[in-house]
């Protein structure tokens, strides 16, 4: 089969080229780091750090995307040499994946390139509104580059309004009634609200506020929106509660623990190693 049978009849070059093109017109734009700055240092948080690290970090992502797609595009029009990098973008925007040169600067992603734009676009969306209105009532752990930053910014938070020490501090969770973000009105007194985490192997019984065993054939649920709450350790008593990792994507983590993003204690009156044998996990994005 030609390329041209493939991609209804335009040549490659051509095809490649319209993702291309249509990539740079969907492409969130950088944002203006030193504005933003300025508006938030008079009153800097812990959690207002971690938006200006993950705002550099998207604008190197975005930045990188338009310099490679607009050079990508000059090559294909014959106006500069293709190089190898060059040449394996085209390769991914042909087949529909992420180039390797991005993924390189983004958050861990299964997803192909079609499902990673919208994600992107979504991040920039969130960003967007913290940057202009302040902290959402309600995070999308999802959208930001390094989650765990976020959580650790949290427990600062707590430890310095109560005066607990930071090493004997940690994050307790617990499933809320909430399904939809616009149903929240205001944010907890301490912690946040988590929107858009995947249960994996085991549903969210809304009856009885607890884990129960799947639904035959549905492997991946939505989870309604998690309280984090910031608590010293030895407060903590945790009685009928499973521990599920939270990982960002489905490859969970490797051998080096890459990928474990925290842990969220779920309700359970099963047996632990019920929901441990049935690999019982939390994710931050599906594929």
């Amino acid at each position: 089969m030609h390329a041209g049978d493939a991609t209804g009849g335009i040549s490659r070059d051509d095809f490649i080229d319209n993702v291309a093109s249509g990539i740079l017109q969907k492409l969130p734009v950088a944002f203006e780091v030193w504005r933003v700055r300025k508006q938030v240092q008079m009153n800097l948080t812990p959690t207002g750090v971690v938006l200006l690290q993950e705002l550099e970090r998207f604008n190197l992502l975005v930045i990188r995307m338009k310099k490679t797609l607009e050079l990508l595009r000059k090559a294909i029009a014959g106006e500069i040499g293709m190089d190898n990098v060059l040449d394996n973008i085209a390769n991914s925007l042909f087949n529909g994946l992420l180039p390797n040169d991005w993924r390189k600067l983004a958050p861990a992603t299964c997803k192909q390139l079609g499902s990673w734009m919208e994600h992107l676009q979504n991040r920039s969306t969130q960003f967007k509104y913290w940057a202009m209105s302040g902290e959402p009532l309600v995070i999308w752990l999802s959208g930001l580059h390094i989650p765990q930053s976020y959580l650790t910014a949290l427990v600062q938070m707590a430890c310095r309004k109560n005066g607990w020490p930071l090493d004997r501090s940690t994050l307790y969770t617990c499933v809320t009634s909430y399904l939809d973000p616009d149903d929240v009105e205001e944010r907890p007194p301490t912690g946040c609200y988590i929107q858009g985490l995947f249960l994996e192997g085991a549903r969210w019984d809304m009856d009885i506020m607890q884990l129960a065993r799947s639904h035959p054939k549905i492997l991946v649920e939505d989870l309604p929106i998690l309280s984090v709450v910031p608590i010293e350790v030895h407060r903590l008593k945790l009685q009928n509660t499973f521990r599920a990792p939270v990982y960002t994507t489905s490859l969970r983590r490797n051998a080096m623990g890459v990928g474990l993003v925290f842990e969220a204690d779920l309700a359970t009156t099963e047996d632990i190693s019920h929901w441990v044998l049935q690999g019982v996990c939390l994710t931050l994005n599906r594929d």
